[in-house]
């Protein structure tokens, strides 16, 4: 098959065109990642060059937790984590230019990375930040996610 020639990277961006074009929301996990000893834990996106969450969108037959675990280790190289508490549920269609999705945003105490991002197309690296660190706004409408995450807050949108 045609597809199996082109690079992992390629093919994810293309599963992303073809659920923009399908327009039905999406449903996606956003992590909220903090180590114990306080650190929160971003990934930069190789699109934009801005911070965000890690996260992105469940695979097919793929259950929540799954998910979470999955986009940890293959965006930030977080191998060790723990589910601390649901932040969330995110639904507004303007949060992300390229698809309305419904997320839901879990807070997690996670390990400091041990491995590189696994798509450099996507991701250029991760990186732990403390508190006082911390970029003064993140991409794709996730400032408000982190925010509510360092608050204790639950959200429904």
């Amino acid at each position: 098959m045609i597809l199996s020639a082109l690079p992992k990277g390629a093919l994810v961006i293309l599963k992303e065109a073809a659920r923009h074009l399908l327009r039905r929301p999406v449903v996606g996990v956003a992590i909220a990642g903090r180590t114990a000893g306080g650190e929160w834990l971003l990934i930069r996106r190789a699109d934009t060059g801005t911070w965000a969450l890690p996260g992105g969108t469940l695979e097919w037959g793929e259950v929540l937790t799954d998910g979470m675990r999955r986009e940890l280790e293959e965006e930030a190289g977080v191998v060790d984590s723990k589910i601390v508490r649901l932040v969330g549920v995110y639904s507004r269609p303007d949060r992300d230019p390229r698809f309305h999705a419904v997320t839901v945003l879990v807070e997690c105490e996670i390990s400091p990375p041990v491995k590189a991002p696994c798509n450099p197309l996507e991701i250029l690296e991760a990186r732990l930040f403390a508190v006082d660190d911390l970029p003064a706004e993140l991409a794709m409408g996730m400032q408000d996610m982190l925010d509510a995450a360092r608050r204790g807050d639950t959200v429904v949108e």
